[in-house]
């Protein structure tokens, strides 16, 4: 009897490798910098004793940190046509993370660092013997505004893609 050819498999993906022009474009120069001061910001308030408002701060700058490292790696390895829906929207879907989550979460997280820092001005006098806080919540403050400004950055780098018609991230 005739033997019949066993059905086709799946796919093959190619290997893992990395997408290096990526790398070197401002898009993911611009992601290290807000990954590497994302870090800065929450690890410098999850590190000293916060209360308040500051949870909500250490809540935004962590699930911001989070879904950027998300973006970074999918960009980074050319995988984010394995993301549902956003694989094909993926200038758009980084464009909104940009703006919406990134600058808008870190610009109240630095808000409320800043107000809490205020709030602590009197304990930076060299006189004053008890722990104070003030140093924590100026860095942190400091960290935040700057990868704010990141975020700022790379939208607006998604937004003028997005205008000139291109539909890639890089």
């Amino acid at each position: 009897p005739p033997t019949v050819p066993p059905p086709p498999g799946p796919p093959a993906r190619g290997s893992l490798s990395l997408h290096r022009a990526y790398l070197r474009s401002p898009l993911g120069l611009l992601r290290l910098g807000q990954l590497a001061l994302g870090a800065a910001f929450w690890v410098t308030v999850a590190a000293h004793k916060y209360e308040g408002a500051a949870h909500f701060a250490l809540f935004a700058a962590v699930l911001v940190w989070l879904l950027t490292l998300a973006l970074f790696g999918l960009s980074l390895l050319g995988r984010w046509e394995l993301v549902p829906w956003l694989g094909s929207r993926w200038l758009f879907t980084n464009l909104v993370h940009d703006l919406a989550l990134g600058l808008g979460l870190y610009a109240a997280a630095t808000g409320i660092m800043a107000h809490k820092a205020k709030q602590r001005s009197f304990c930076n006098l060299p006189v004053y013997s008890q722990p104070c806080l003030y140093s924590a919540y100026l860095s942190a403050s400091i960290c935040g505004g700057i990868t704010a400004c990141l975020y700022l950055f790379s939208g607006l780098y998604c937004l003028s893609r997005r205008c000139q018609d291109q539909r890639d991230i890089i």
